[in-house]
């Protein structure tokens, strides 16, 4: 068993306790990892976005692109709704978020990791867009009042959550009634290998 901090230089270590991560540290290793995340250089795939929508947005905003789909093409986002963006990154899907519901909506953005709050809201205001705003907190805990969002959109997050049940049954708390969630992400097809349950940096990989 390790029980070691994670670091650039060696690599994410932390508690096994059985066969896989325990819940606590694999939080916490999310943390670590997503606060070190520095732009990855390139743009994001024009499979993922299209060109057009690409184009309204900064390339510091896009350099910080770390999902796996694109929601708001899929979400059918109309003028005035609310939509709250769980685990929201660099921020790239609530810019497209409040583009889409114009001024009169709101798109929120919520995120675990302080570093990337902050860089949300330095993009926001290179981007300039009056009707959104970002938070720093748990999807297992959105920190929102219930019925507040019209739409949950998420982007490769919600798969690094260790209490997946939790984050709907908020989600649902915080929908309007007729409400809809929209996300991407990734979905096993079998088992995971043993060595991958017990290793820690695969958990935020």
């Amino acid at each position: 068993m390790t029980n070691a901090r994670p670091s650039r230089e060696t690599g994410m270590q932390g508690t096994v306790r059985g066969d896989v991560v325990a819940p606590d540290e694999a939080r916490q290793i999310v943390l670590d990892t997503y606060g070190q995340v520095a732009p990855i250089g390139t743009s994001v795939s024009d499979a993922m976005y299209p060109e057009d929508v690409l184009a309204l947005l900064p390339e510091s905003v896009k350099e910080l692109a770390l999902g796996v789909g694109h929601p708001c093409g899929f979400a059918d986002l109309g003028e005035g709704e609310v939509v709250v963006d769980l685990g929201c990154g660099g921020g790239i899907d609530t810019f497209l978020a409040a583009s889409a519901v114009g001024p009169k909506g709101r798109a929120i953005g919520l995120d675990i990791t302080p570093e990337m709050v902050i860089r949300a809201e330095e993009h926001a205001r290179l981007v300039g867009l009056p009707n959104v705003e970002f938070h720093q907190g748990a999807m297992e805990e959105i920190p929102l009042g219930d019925e507040t969002a019209d739409v949950i959109i998420s982007n490769g997050v919600i798969s690094m959550s260790q209490r997946k049940h939790q984050v709907f049954r908020e989600a649902w708390r915080v929908l309007k009634p007729g409400g809809r969630i929209v996300f991407g992400d990734m979905a096993l097809n079998g088992p995971l290998p043993m060595e991958v349950r017990k290793h820690p940096s695969a958990v935020a990989g």
